[in-house]
């Protein structure tokens, strides 16, 4: 019965996670295209270079497919252990990865005492799992297989592809939008010729105001249903969910942020590396890159 309520939240939390994407891509397109509006481009003119912005939206991301693992690798200051370096860490890796059907990922240790983890790459063949020495330190067999089993999991499920798609589509939106303002601020091309024009300058420049605040939550959601789903499946996977559970209060209960962590990579970390105080305010979770622990931890207890 257990199992198929993991399953359940599983399948669940992959269709929304998608519904968000569709949104997300459908988003970009209208916003492109009411700008170029506002700009004074005829409607034709305006899909053109909506269309232009998804082409080169694709060409980002095929940049960050092949490199964003490295990236993401270089910026947290990780180095990569072999099996004498850290044995009960690679055995454990080893053991999950035989059990799940991956492939053994790269392995790297992070020196920082805050105890976090993180996973990276395009596929399970180009992975990598992350750990802090904090984590390795702080944390029983049982509880650092639970969080192996987590950033396994967000390979298996492809979460680590899916959130660098996400993150550069936040960033073409950021990039877009404080375009049309500058142009917009200085002049730039006559406005739309039709009596509605004015009108559609007005909304184009509220929806470059919102549209990167919009992104944001819309990335902060994706990043927040990842981290339900890559829970379950761990649970899934070691069979014991009070491991995984007990691991994130020892991980959140930490005060002191990680040091190699960036804005950029945050989302990436099983927990938030920052430690900035949690709100009870549904407003303030909306900018969150994680799920409040309590609710993680109430979820894998019901499992």
């Amino acid at each position: 019965m257990a199992g198929t309520t993991i399953y359940n939240q599983i399948e669940a939390n992959k269709r929304k996670s998608w519904l968000i994407m569709l949104f997300f891509v459908a988003f970009i397109v209208l916003l492109v295209y009411v700008l170029s509006l506002a700009l004074g481009y005829e409607g034709p003119g305006a899909l053109g270079i909506a269309g232009f912005a998804l082409i080169l939206a694709s060409l980002i991301n095929l940049f960050s497919y092949y490199y964003s693992d490295k990236l993401v690798i270089s910026l947290s200051g990780a180095k990569e252990i072999q099996k004498s370096d850290f044995p009960e860490l690679y055995s454990t890796v080893e053991n999950l990865t035989i059990g799940s059907g991956l492939p053994i990922p790269k392995i790297y240790v992070i020196e920082d005492e805050s105890p976090n983890a993180f996973a990276t790459g395009r596929d399970p063949k180009h992975s990598a799992v992350a750990v802090t020495t904090g984590l390795l330190n702080q944390l029983n067999k049982l509880e650092l297989e639970g969080v192996l089993a987590h950033e396994l999991s967000h390979i298996k499920n492809y979460d680590t592809r899916l959130m660098t798609i996400v993150v550069i589509l936040v960033g073409l939106v950021a990039i877009v939008t404080d375009i049309f303002i500058r142009i917009t601020w200085f002049g730039g091309r006559s406005r739309s010729n039709n009596k509605g024009g004015g009108i559609i300058l007005i909304i184009a420049l509220v929806l470059a105001i919102l549209a990167p605040l919009i992104a944001q939550i819309i990335k902060f959601a994706v990043s927040r249903r990842r981290e339900f789903l890559a829970d379950a499946s761990a649970a899934l996977l070691t069979r014991y969910p009070d491991a995984l559970a007990e691991a994130l209060i020892k991980i959140s209960s930490y005060n002191k942020p990680n040091t190699h962590a960036s804005t950029a990579t945050a989302h990436l970390y099983i927990e938030n590396p920052f430690k900035e105080k949690r709100s009870t305010s549904w407003f303030l979770r909306l900018f969150s890159t994680h799920p409040p622990i309590e609710e993680r931890v109430a979820a894998l207890r019901a499992m």
